[in-house]
């Protein structure tokens, strides 16, 4: 799959009943610029308030995840995020008219193929990942559920269930990559026990609930009391037991289409987490709780990741400048040069690398019986880094050098001492505008930021003798 952010290429609309609140709902999925994310709008309510899928706004996950914002409601919001995440899409404005998407089936199968009715296209920025490196886990003691995610290249995701019934006992469920969602996971319906059912009827809930929407797997005795109940609910003249545990004819989709299904929740939910995931899921038992705690969890792991912003990057591999590129487009020489290696260049960033050795002329007298590198000299290797940035841009970099204007909120968080290995990358802030470049650059030594610094440099002609 592409590592560019996507929409939809064009609006689609779907209509149909929310499964809990019984309402007539219109929804419309619209493309959306990039780093929108996905983002519900209620079309019925004064002002067209915004809710962001956004985990930190769940409310409730009683059968089915609730999100509230400034009093504002989306419920089961699971089965569309699924879709979207399972067509590969990063940005969506979500318009409804009430609270709830439309059941349809109780999969996501229709908004998958409604959204690939109109396509999906690329955007102009590359997405970000939540790249996993260590392993994460979440259980809920009360439940026996767990949530585990492991480091993978790609996003997988296994469902262990156990339902301790005669009728649906343990299954398993595995989705070996996202771009397998449609045909493997997409049309696995929601699914209920007699007993739940009773329940919830009887507590008024999911009132758009039909046979046609969930699977419904009789775990205790259809007396008469309740087939009439359930003939009232769901306007049928006759509901019977099918040979294989099911309510009345419905035919299965998949023999562990429960298991599925519950794979399609935990990829919906965890859409909630706000980036694309790199790692393993498992989970044993899963449900919207453990779902939703273990979402928080990657978005607090996400933010750190973000605010650290270590670039992910492979030392073993061959770099775009050695040492000798990097003298033939920079004047600096030893003692002064700064940097060993670029590791990664584009247009708009750059990642060089500084193997910080003991034979480092400065260590001789800045804190001799303790060496430390000086944060100044820290700083100026980050400005050489991303005159790398400019100075490779330009087709004769050795007419070009570029000179400090400002230096602002430089902040040194650890000591550079020898053996370090300091990996630096540079951003533009704003486009290089006659001349002049405008950049934030951090310092890492493993995972930890050393230094920091906002820097404005100008680039300049040399003068001719």
């Amino acid at each position: 799959m592409s590592d560019m952010q996507k929409t939809l290429q064009e609006e689609v609309t779907l209509s149909g009943i929310g499964l809990h609140t019984g309402r007539e709902v219109k929804l419309t999925i619209k493309p959306a610029k990039e780093n929108t994310g996905f983002v519900f709008v209620r079309t019925d309510l004064e002002g067209r308030p915004h809710v962001e899928a956004d985990v930190n706004y769940v409310v409730a996950t009683e059968r089915g995840t609730t999100l509230e914002k400034l009093g504002v409601k989306i419920n089961t919001c699971e089965h569309l995020l699924a879709a979207l995440v399972g067509c590969d899409v990063d940005n969506a404005i979500l318009e409804m008219d009430a609270s709830e998407p439309p059941i349809l089936d109780g999969s996501s199968k229709f908004f998958v193929e409604a959204i690939e009715s109109v396509g999906v296209v690329e955007q102009a920025v590359v997405r970000e990942y939540l790249v996993i490196k260590e392993v994460l886990s979440y259980s809920d003691p009360a439940t026996g559920s767990e949530i585990t995610i492991i480091p993978s290249d790609t996003y997988e995701v296994t469902t262990m269930v156990d339902f301790g019934t005669k009728v649906l006992g343990t299954q398993n469920a595995t989705l070996k990559n996202i771009s397998e969602f449609k045909e493997e996971i997409s049309s696995a319906r929601t699914f209920s026990f007699l007993h739940e059912l009773e329940m919830l009827l009887d507590h008024g809930l999911i009132k758009g609930g039909d046979i046609s929407n969930a699977i419904v797997y009789v775990d205790k005795d259809l007396t008469p009391e309740t087939t009439e109940k359930l003939k009232t609910a769901f306007g049928k003249d006759h509901v019977s037991i099918r040979p294989n545990g099911i309510l009345d004819n419905l035919t299965l989709n998949y023999p562990n289409e429960a298991a599925r299904h519950k794979l399609l929740d935990v990829i919906g939910d965890l859409a909630l987490c706000g980036v694309k995931i790199k790692g393993k899921i498992i989970a044993n038992k899963p449900g919207h709780f453990v779902n939703t705690q273990f979402a928080k969890k990657l978005n607090r792991q996400w933010k750190l990741q973000k605010k650290k912003n270590v670039p992910d990057i492979d030392l073993t591999k061959e770099p775009v400048f050695d040492i000798n590129g990097i003298m033939r487009l920079m004047p600096h020489r030893y003692p002064f040069l700064l940097i060993d290696k670029v590791l990664e260049l584009s247009d708009k960033h750059v990642v060089g690398l500084k193997n910080v050795t003991f034979n480092e002329p400065y260590f001789v007298g800045h804190f001799p019986k303790e060496p430390v590198m000086p944060g100044v000299l820290q700083v100026e290797a980050l400005a050489q880094t991303g005159g790398i940035l400019v100075l490779a841009s330009v087709p004769d970099p050795e007419n070009y050098s570029t000179y400090f204007i400002k230096i602002d909120k430089v902040k040194f968080k650890r000591k550079v001492i020898p053996g370090d290995t300091l990996v630096f990358k540079i951003e533009l802030i704003t486009p290089i505008r006659r001349g002049i470049v405008h950049m934030q650059g951090y310092g890492y030594v493993g995972d930890t930021i050393a230094v920091e610094a906002e820097l404005m440099a100008q680039v300049a002609k040399n003068k001719i003798d």
